[in-house]
């Protein structure tokens, strides 16, 4: 996935899309007055973390998102959306073969990740809305989120002990949590013990970025494609 959102001078600019979340859309409507007035909008990123799911089409209502085929384990940085009642539908890449379709509420300003999890025979969402702020200084903030069913709660702790969230549920994620600006080696532990259930190694955590790591995959499994393996996201950073 690329870099995600990009905060500068207090505006949110989102990439790949043509949206200020504080000024115009590429459209805007007509009210009652005969005046055009930008519709209100929110910003959605998806991803898919259904292990067993071929590529994967994204629609919100009727209208396509993606360009290319969304494989396991990546996803769409932020898109535009007209706020309210939306359906968010997975198909299977190129076809009508519905995976998982259900209705959302999005908010005037709101930014929010959407998850397609578990097993394709089973879907489930897990929509999580992003409360994004700047980091102090010397300081990234960083979200776990457990989008791996059949996995015990977890914890994310740094190769140097420092824990970034504990006791995380599947379908849950913690609060973005402050961490000194560095290089670590972030490890996905059983909740409570120094089982390691899946490591990023070396990762680079940037100066005044906002990160989200989540962990994906079947438990126990040794295929290197569907076993447990956590990946992160740059949710933004700021100027």
């Amino acid at each position: 996935m690329k870099n995600i959102t990009q905060m500068v001078s207090g505006k949110m600019k989102i990439a790949g899309v043509l949206l200020l979340l504080t000024t115009a859309l590429t459209s805007c409507l007509k009210d009652n007055n005969d005046d055009y007035v930008a519709p209100q909008s929110a910003v959605i990123s998806v991803i898919n973390a259904s292990p067993d799911s071929q590529p994967v089409d994204f629609y919100l209502d009727q209208n396509r998102a993606n360009n290319s085929a969304i494989n396991y384990g990546n996803g769409l940085d932020y898109l535009n959306a007209f706020v309210g009642k939306r359906t968010a539908t997975f198909n299977q890449a190129g076809t009508t073969t519905k995976i998982k379709s259900d209705t959302m509420t999005l908010v005037n300003n709101g930014v929010y990740t959407l998850y397609l999890t578990n097993l394709v025979a089973t879907p489930e969402f897990v929509l999580l809305k992003d409360n994004i702020v700047k980091p102090a200084a010397g300081q990234v903030s960083v979200r776990f989120v457990h989008v791996s069913a059949g996995t015990p709660n977890v914890d994310l702790v740094t190769s140097t002990g420092t824990v970034i969230a504990s006791n995380i549920a599947y379908k849950s994620a913690s609060a973005f949590a402050s961490v000194a600006v560095g290089k670590y080696t972030l490890q996905v532990r059983q909740a409570g013990t120094s089982t390691v259930l899946a490591t990023i190694a070396d990762k680079d955590l940037a100066a005044n970025s906002v990160y989200t790591v989540w962990l994906q995959g079947i438990n126990g499994s040794t295929d290197e494609v569907k076993k447990l393996m956590a990946k992160t996201q740059l949710n933004a950073y700021f100027q």
